[in-house]
C-alpha cells in the first residue's frame, strides 16, 4: 500500500515476474498489469479495488514460502479498499517513491495501518528513475514516522545506474544481472565506510531489544545476519522496528531481496490471533470480542473480507480462513447474516485468473464464487447457531454525492436490487433518498463515478447522475389554527370529519409532537390515531414552499363525526387539510442543513483553508494541533455550500487534507422570505 504513483502496482508485477508465475512483466500504460484488471481500473490508468495475487517463493536456503499480495488503492476516494485489505494483512508493505518521497497518501496508509494494529514494512522503489533520492527518502521517512525505521540495504548507484544494493546486516554487495538475478561481491571501497557505519548502527538498535543478544554482543560476539534477521523479525511483529528496503519495480533490481526479507521478517497468520465480534449487532455496535486462535485443527471459521460482482460467474467472494480447514462441499453457517452456505469449488486469485485448490488451511487467503448470502464483512463457521461479525472498519464519512435517475424503465426496476449488490462490495458507499430523489454517496468523484460506471458494466443498470439535491426543510412561522373538513355524499355511506387544529412551532430539533386535547367525545377516541397520521401525511408532503415541515406541535383541540358516515380514512384527510390550511394562514420559513466539517492539514496550509472557508458561509467552530503537528480546523458550514468541497479542497492543498463532513443540525436559510 501507499499513495497513488508511488509503484505498487508496477512493484507487485516484478515480485510475481521474479517468482515465475507469470511469463513478462505487464504495464499500467498498456492495461496488462496482473492488478489493475477491471475496465475501470484500466482507463483510468490507477488501482480502485483491492486485487489479490497468489505465489510461491523459494529462498536461496530452499525453503518454500507462499504470499498472497493484495494490491490496494492510493487514491483517496477509495482508502476503505485500505481498510479492507488491513483487517486480514500479516504485514503491511508501504511502498514509496524514491522521486516523490513521502505524500498525503503515504501519511494516510501509514495512520491506516498503525490504527489496524498491522506490522509495516517499508519498501523505496523507483530507485532507476530520473532525481531518485533513497538517502533524502530514508531521512524523511525517520523524521516523519520514528527513528524506529532502519534502511537495512543501501543502493549503490542510483537513476540508470542502480545495478546493486548493500546488504547492510550481511555487509556485502549484491550485484545485478538485466534478468534480475544478482552476485555476492565484496562492497565498494567508496560505499564501505557509509555501510559500516550503518551496520552498527542498526545492530545495535536490533540486539537492543535481546538480553541474551545485547550481552554477547557487549562481550564482543557480534550476532551473524541470520540471527539479527531473527529478532528483527520480533521486533517488526511487535512494531518496535520498521525496517525499510529498496528496489526497482521495473528493472528487477532488488526485487529478490525484497520477496526474501518479506518471508523472512514479517509474521504470519499462525502467529497471531484474529478478532472478531460475537453476539450484538453492527447496528447497535455492542457484542463481545474474541480472539480466533489459528488452529489447523480447531473449528473452521472463515472471514469473508471483501465481495465483487462478476459479469460471467457471479458474485466472488474473498476469504480468509482464520481456523481449521475449508474444503469444498463444506456446509458452514453465516454467523452474520444467518444464511446456510455450501461452499463450491475453491480457488486462489491472481488478479482476474482463478488457480484451483482442494483446500485452504488456517491463514490462508482465497475466494469462491456465488456464496449469496455472504457479503463483505461476515463470518463463517460450524456452529449452527450464534451470531459474529468481523472487527468494524474506520467509519468513511462519504463527502461527494450525485443524484441517480433510471434511464428506462427496466433500469428502474432493477435499481434498488443493484444498488444493494454495490453497497454489499463497498461499504464505503451511501445510499439515500432526498425530495423522492436516489442519492448515491461515497468518498469523491472518482468513487462515485466507478460506481456508476461498475451499475452499467456488471449490473446492467443504466443510469445518468445529477447534483444531489440539499434536503431543505420548512417550519411553520408563527402559531396558527385551522378547520379541517371533509363532507362527501355520493350514495352509500358518504365521509364526513371535521377537526379544529391548533399549530405552533417548536424549538430547533424538536421535530413533530402531537397533542390530543379532545373533550367531551367529539371526535372518538378510535380515531385519534388516524388524525394524527393525517398531520404527519401533510407535513411530509411539503409546506407552501415544497419542503417537509419539521419543527411542528399539532394540537387537535375539537372536531365533530357522524355515526354512519365518518371513518378513518375520512379524519386523516381531514387532518391533512387542516395542517394545510394552518401551515397557509401562518406562513413557513425555509431551513437549511447544516454540518460539522473537520479538516486536518499542514499548519503552513490553515491560512488558505480558512479563508476558502470564509467564502462558504462557514463559521469556525475550533482550531487544534494534533498529536502529529498537524493542524486541525472544525467548522459549521451549509450543506448547499459543500456539495463540490472535497473536490475543490485537494486542490486548494494538493491533496494533504483530510476531510469528514458529518450533519449536524438545521438552521434558518438567510435570505429567505416568509411565505
Amino acid at each position: 500500500m501507499g499513495g497513488a504513483g508511488a509503484g505498487k502496482t508496477t512493484l507487485a508485477e516484478g515480485l510475481l515476474f521474479r517468482a515465475g508465475v507469470i511469463p513478462r512483466r505487464g504495464a499500467i500504460e498498456q492495461g496488462t498489469t496482473v492488478g489493475d484488471h477491471d475496465p475501470e481500473e484500466i482507463s483510468r490508468q490507477t488501482t480502485l479495488g483491492i486485487s489479490l495475487a497468489y505465489l510461491t517463493w523459494t529462498g536461496d536456503d530452499g525453503r518454500e514460502s507462499a504470499l498472497t499480495l493484495v494490491d490496494t488503492p492510493g487514491h483517496p476516494d477509495f482508502v476503505g479498499g485500505v481498510d479492507t485489505a488491513l483487517t486480514v494483512a500479516d504485514v503491511a508493505a508501504v511502498v514509496v517513491s524514491a522521486v516523490d518521497g513521502i505524500t498525503a497518501g503515504t501519511r494516510g496508509v501509514w495512520a491506516a495501518a498503525e490504527q489496524a494494529g498491522v506490522p509495516r514494512i517499508l519498501i523505496v522503489t523507483q530507485e532507476d528513475r530520473a532525481r531518485a533520492d533513497f538517502r533524502r527518502i530514508v531521512s524523511d521517512l525517520r523524521a516523519t514516522f520514528g527513528d524506529h525505521l532502519w534502511p537495512i540495504e543501501l543502493p549503490l548507484g542510483e537513476e540508470q545506474d542502480f545495478h546493486a544494493i548493500a546488504d547492510v546486516l550481511g555487509e556485502h554487495a549484491l550485484v545485478y544481472d538485466d534478468t534480475g538475478h544478482h552476485r555476492e561481491e565484496a562492497m565498494p571501497a567508496a560505499a564501505e565506510a557509509e555501510e559500516h557505519d550503518l551496520h552498527v548502527s542498526v545492530t545495535e538498535d536490533i540486539v537492543s531489544h535481546d538480553d541474551a543478544q545485547l550481552e554477547a554482543y557487549l562481550d564482543g560476539n557480534e550476532p551473524s545476519a541470520g540471527e539479527l534477521e531473527t529478532t528483527l523479525a520480533r521486533e517488526v511483529a511487535s512494531g518496535e522496528a520498521v525496517p525499510i528496503l529498496l528496489c526497482s519495480g521495473l528493472t528487477g533490481t532488488g526485487i529478490d531481496r525484497v520477496v526474501d526479507l518479506l518471508c523472512a521478517l514479517s509474521p504470519t497468520s499462525r502467529d497471531h490471533d484474529s478478532r472478531i465480534i460475537v453476539g450484538g449487532s453492527a447496528e447497535t455496535d455492542d457484542g463481545t470480542e474474541v480472539r480466533v486462535a489459528p488452529r489447523p485443527d480447531g473449528e473452521t471459521v472463515v472471514h469473508v473480507f471483501r465481495t465483487v460482482a462478476d459479469p460471467f460467474v457471479g458474485q466472488i467472494a474473498m476469504l480468509k480462513v482464520l481456523s481449521g480447514t475449508l474444503r469444498p462441499s463444506d456446509r458452514l453457517r453465516n454467523a452474520t447474516t444467518g444464511a446456510e452456505e455450501r461452499i463450491p469449488a475453491l480457488f486462489r486469485l491472481r488478479g482476474d485468473q482463478h488457480v484451483p485448490v482442494d483446500a485452504l488451511r488456517t491463514g490462508e487467503v482465497g475466494a469462491v464464487a456465488k456464496l449469496t448470502g455472504s457479503p463483505s464483512g461476515s463470518v463463517l463457521w460450524t456452529r449452527p447457531h450464534g451470531s459474529a461479525r468481523p472487527a468494524p472498519l474506520p467509519h468513511r464519512q462519504p463527502v461527494y454525492a450525485v443524484s441517480l435517475t433510471p434511464a428506462t424503465q427496466s433500469d428502474d426496476a432493477k435499481l434498488s436490487t443493484a444498488l444493494a449488490r454495490l453497497l454489499a462490495e463497498d461499504q464505503t458507499l451511501l445510499i439515500d433518498r432526498a425530495g423522492g430523489a436516489t442519492i448515491l454517496r461515497g468518498l469523491g468523484e472518482t468513487h462515485v463515478a466507478v460506481a456508476v460506471e461498475r451499475l452499467a458494466r456488471v449490473l446492467g443498470v443504466e443510469v445518468t447522475t445529477g447534483p444531489a439535491p440539499v434536503a431543505y426543510r420548512e417550519t411553520i412561522a408563527g402559531s396558527a389554527q385551522a378547520e379541517g373538513k371533509l363532507k362527501k355524499q355520493s350514495g352509500g355511506h358518504g365521509q364526513f370529519a371535521v377537526v379544529q387544529l391548533r399549530l405552533s412551532p417548536l424549538p430547533p430539533g424538536g421535530g413533530f409532537e402531537f397533542v390530543d386535547a379532545v373533550v367531551g367525545g367529539s371526535v372518538p377516541r378510535s380515531y385519534i390515531p388516524a388524525v394524527e397520521k393525517g398531520a404527519r401525511d401533510a407535513l411530509a408532503a411539503g409546506g407552501p414552499q415544497g419542503h417537509p415541515v419539521v419543527d411542528v406541535r399539532v394540537e387537535l383541540y375539537d372536531g365533530k363525526s357522524h355515526s354512519v358516515d365518518s371513518s378513518e380514512m375520512a379524519f386523516r384527510t381531514a387532518a391533512s387539510l387542516g395542517v394545510k390550511a394552518a401551515l397557509a394562514d401562518a406562513g413557513t420559513v425555509v431551513l437549511e442543513p447544516v454540518s460539522i466539517v473537520t479538516i486536518t492539514v499542514p499548519p503552513d496550509l490553515q491560512g488558505p483553508v480558512l479563508t476558502d472557508l470564509s467564502s462558504r458561509r462557514a463559521h469556525v467552530n475550533a482550531t487544534e494541533t494534533t498529536a502529529d503537528g498537524e493542524t486541525r480546523i472544525v467548522a459549521s458550514a451549509p450543506e448547499a455550500e459543500l456539495a463540490r468541497y472535497v473536490l475543490e479542497l485537494r486542490s486548494l492543498t494538493g491533496g494533504q487534507a483530510q476531510l469528514t463532513i458529518t450533519p449536524d443540525r438545521y438552521e434558518r436559510a438567510p435570505g429567505t422570505a416568509r411565505v
